[in-house]
């Protein structure tokens, strides 16, 4: 932990008190979202501290040029930037001729930022001592409408506290924005066009390269004391890319002058004139009017955890993890476009360029099919199914493979890889595993075996063929091995067969070989096309059988446990206990050379092998190789402690199960890695979601089945939560004393609890 100001609260994330050195971080924190588009939490005043400023709209990206010192044959061309949009939320304010801004200030009292995760608003209220003498006390709402989702709202309230106030509004759009983390320092957008009305503008401008088109707008109104005070412009200026409306208004003291803003983006992906859609939702915004907006935001968000919240008694910060991690999940994707992904920042930040990871397939999925209908599941996947082209391209023109072998990119946009690092780009392999256990994992839960023969079966053969040729026979060992690759654990390149990736790629062959003749069995026409699209003969099965058959997988029999990769055993074995807590994270903290030589773990391998693929080993084998690994890892992936907290209560290491939960749930909040003003955590949020519904409740999928092996940290009075299971909604609900049962659904349902299967009726519970 290396910050602990967030107030606990079981449905808000509150900080009081104004610190300069904490703005980054709350940015990051209090960052809202709608599936649509985002933004930083961001003073709408002038701030002349440090600042992090970022708006994002999802699907809108710009290939940024690679940037490295030696160019090797392969380097993708471009990084993909998750681009900072232009800014709608700007108001530069005026009190009575002085320029408000809180870095200046003679004073800053009562400061409070709420993100209310409940009703989906920011609020941020404050009282300040202008230089002028004047104080004021302030409070501004902010919040992305969920129904009317490109478009956002701000109410800011103004009321002098000792005298009378002239205040001056300047609310603007700008188009004028950089990105932090530019490769070149260029400019992302051009603009095209500015539009200026009685209290609404619009600028549009597009993307370079890519020519996305976006309309940005604005429309304000000035009230006094919750009335409209019928104020219009005194001047507008505006330049080729920025338009600034200044309205003035005196208020007496003790009364309240407020301007609300709606503001937001139309794009291109969606409307054919830009223009034209932002003038529609301007139209549809003012109708409705402020509080029937906030209103149907409120109605909106209690739908939402109706469904994905958990419930925890008995510790506020574990309840205030859970339901930020599920609040920002549902912020960041809705489901509705299968052209969009989630990026492992959200809208949250820029880093890591905002792309698709293997996090959706390992880690987000099973979030999104237990609390959303399962074609938002489906949608996620059919994403990477019509990027197959360009996996099959990317593994042809950078590795030299052929036969319509396919590797999918570690970070993409649009299918084309453009990550910017030579040993994750063609190193880090394994995510084409996650990518087919994603198809497995969805079948499994859901019981649509429909999406395989229709797409899924095409992307499982291209995935085989990459394997069979990406690894090589050793006459040394007389047997297959895969060579030359980073495993999860980013702290060991270029290594042979690390486990992990071996073990995962002679599954894919497998499952892929049994779904061919699944296919052919139970649907013969799909399996026809199929097979003759992509040219496929039983010859070549045998082939990559025969790789399955002989994988090889490099374990030490004297420790009884399967090895990261050949040569971890070398390193100097020194557990993560022993090293100086002042080294930490050593990634910080140490050159690149000394932690690859190192036995630090940033993510478990050889234990994510052993989350997937848990029905393949025995639970002494577990705990072996959970007991070696868990001492050499220290939790520098967010991904990591989720599935070490789920493999903790599965060994009933329930005291290692709950700090890991509190690891990975507050991983943001009490900033563990000291990175958050980059950005949150998204992805691995779903692995906090995991840790309770997998780790303390046990459920698992076996045989058309759930199954539930719950338990409680004595930290917890109790626990609930809900999953929809092939469109039946069981309610869970755990304490000390016993587990309750609770299904809404059309007809009875069998679940296994502790081995033992139980039959629950509709609207009926078991204990």
């Amino acid at each position: 932990m290396n910050q602990d100001y967030i107030k606990p609260d079981n449905w808000s994330i509150i900080e009081e008190g104004f610190d300069v050195e904490r703005v980054k971080s709350s940015e990051s924190l209090f960052s809202i979202g709608n599936g649509a588009m985002g933004q930083r939490a961001n003073f709408e005043e002038t701030y002349s501290g440090e600042t992090f400023q970022g708006s994002y709209i999802a699907g809108i990206y710009y290939p940024d040029k690679t940037k490295v010192g030696w160019w090797k044959n392969g380097y993708p061309k471009y990084f993909a930037k998750v681009l900072n949009a232009p800014n709608w939320i700007g108001i530069d304010i005026e009190i009575n001729e002085e320029n408000l801004d809180l870095h200046n200030c003679t004073e800053v009292r009562n400061f409070r930022r709420e993100l209310n995760m409940k009703e989906g608003w920011y609020n941020r209220s404050f009282e300040a001592v202008l230089k002028n003498g004047t104080e004021i006390a302030v409070n501004i709402r902010r919040f992305l409408s969920l129904d009317l989702d490109e478009a956002g709202v701000i109410k800011y309230d103004i009321t002098p506290l000792n005298k009378d106030a002239k205040i001056v509004y300047k609310p603007y759009i700008d188009a004028g924005v950089t990105n932090e983390d530019a490769n070149w320092e260029e400019k992302f957008w051009e603009p095209l066009e500015v539009k200026k009305g009685t209290n609404e503008a619009f600028v549009t401008a597009q993307t370079f390269k890519t020519h996305f088109k976006v309309t940005t707008f604005m429309h304000n109104t000035i009230l006094a004391n919750g009335e409209d005070a019928h104020i219009s412009p005194s001047t507008i200026d505006s330049t080729t890319d920025k338009v600034q409306y200044t309205y003035g208004t005196i208020i007496a003291k003790g009364q309240t002058s407020t301007i609300q803003k709606i503001g937001g983006y139309t794009v291109s992906l969606n409307h054919e004139n830009t223009l034209a859609g932002a003038e529609k939702v301007i139209k549809s915004a003012v109708a409705l009017g402020y509080e029937t907006l906030l209103q149907n935001q409120i109605d909106a968000w209690a739908k939402i955890w109706e469904m994905s919240d958990i419930t925890i008694e008995g510790d506020v910060k574990a309840q205030q993890g859970i339901r930020f991690n599920i609040f920002q999940l549902n912020q960041t994707y809705s489901g509705k476009d299968s052209r969009l992904n989630i990026g492992p920042k959200g809208f949250t930040g820029e880093k890591y360029g905002g792309s698709t990871y293997w996090d959706t397939e390992a880690y987000c999925i099973p979030f999104y099919m237990a609390t959303k209908d399962q074609q938002v599941a489906r949608n996620l996947l059919t994403y990477r199914y019509n990027q197959l082209d360009k996996a099959i391209e990317n593994a042809k023109d950078n590795l030299g493979f052929k036969n319509g072998a396919a590797l999918y990119p570690m970070v993409t946009m649009n299918g084309e890889e453009c990550h910017n690092e030579w040993e994750i780009t063609h190193e880090e392999i394994h995510r084409n595993g996650a990518i087919a256990f994603a198809i497995y994992n969805y079948y499994r839960y859901t019981g649509d075996y429909s999406y395989i023969p229709e797409k899924g079966l095409e992307v499982l053969i291209g995935i085989a063929r990459f394997w069979h040729q990406r690894a090589s026979f050793s006459n040394e060992k007389n047997q297959y091995v895969i060579l030359g690759v980073t495993g999860p654990n980013e702290y060991e390149n270029n290594i042979n067969n690390n486990f992990y990736t071996n073990y995962i790629a002679k599954w894919c062959i497998d499952f892929a070989s049994e779904q061919i003749e699944k296919v052919a069995s139970e649907y013969p026409a799909d399996h026809k096309r199929v097979m003759e699209k992509v040219t496929l003969s039983s010859a070549e099965i045998q082939k990559w059988k025969k790789v399955a058959d002989n994988m090889y997988f490099p374990v030490s029999e004297k420790l009884g446990i399967y090895l990261q990769q050949d040569g971890f055993l070398d390193k100097e074995l020194v557990p993560v206990k022993d090293l100086d807590k002042s080294q930490r994270p050593i990634n910080q903290k140490w050159s690149w050379d000394r932690v690859l030589r190192s036995p630090y773990i940033k993510q478990a391998d050889v234990l994510q092998g052993f989350y997937f693929f848990e029905d393949h080993f025995s639970k002494e084998e577990l705990k072996r190789n959970f007991e070696f690994y868990e001492s050499f890892t220290v939790h520098e992936s967010s991904l990591s402690p989720c599935v070490h907290s789920i493999q903790a209560a599965a060994l009933d290491k329930m005291d290692m199960a709950y700090t890991f939960y509190l690891r990975t749930s507050r991983l943001d909040l009490d900033d563990y890695n000291k990175e958050v003003e980059e950005g949150c955590h998204i992805t691995s949020m779903a692995g906090t979601w995991m840790s309770i519904v997998e780790g303390f409740g046990g459920m698992r999928v076996k045989n058309d089945q759930l199954h539930f092996s719950p338990k409680i940290p004595k930290e917890w009075k109790g626990y609930s939560f809900k999953i929809n299971f092939r469109n039946q909604i069981l309610k869970v609900a755990v304490n000390h004393n016993e587990t309750t049962f609770t299904v809404d659904g059309d007809q009875d349902l069998t679940i296994v609890v502790n081995g033992k299967p139980q039959t629950i009726s509709k609207f009926a519970q078991i204990n």
